[in-house]
């Protein structure tokens, strides 16, 4: 989890490829209104996220249940939305990991990146709207793609 340009969709990729686990990328998930909404820069509300999150909740209880591991990238920017997510009957079995990144790095990376809907111009919005979290694994986003999968790796034992 973390704000746009925190490194979640490479990092989650290359976490999931090293560890044979499926990838899912929550961008995947929001509806057309949404993604039309951040490309225009303006950031969700919790009403618009409301349903993103219910359909990412409903896909991992379903991949859960039939007994698939996987890695999930996703903002998760709240407390709230982070509980939205997680099955209950799967709580035990989920870990947030939060890419800390700062603000100047993020600028920097978002500048230099084509995404499709999340523009540059919502990163004050998500840095306003996060919700640090105090029962992740904090990992420094700074860092090499290779070293942060690593201490992923070495501190969730997977």
């Amino acid at each position: 989890m973390g704000v746009s340009g925190a490194g979640k969709t490479v990092v989650g990729q290359t976490l999931a490829q090293a560890i044979g686990w499926m990838f899912v990328d929550a961008d995947d998930f929001h509806s057309p209104e949404n993604k039309a909404k951040m490309h225009r820069g303006i950031g969700l509300t919790d009403a618009d996220r409301a349903p993103w999150l219910a359909a990412l909740r409903a896909h991992l209880e379903r991949e859960l249940a039939e007994g698939h591991r996987l890695v999930l990238a996703c903002s998760a920017l709240k407390q709230a939305y982070r509980e939205a997510l997680i099955p209950s009957a799967f709580a035990l079995d989920v870990r947030v990991v939060y890419l800390r990144v700062p603000r100047s790095v993020l600028h920097e990376r978002l500048a230099d990146r084509h995404h499709p809907f999340a523009t540059p111009a919502l990163l004050d919005s998500q840095l306003a709207t996060l919700e640090e979290p105090t029962d992740a694994l904090d990992v420094d986003g700074t860092q090499p793609i290779s070293d942060i999968v690593d201490f992923i790796r070495a501190n969730l034992g997977v």
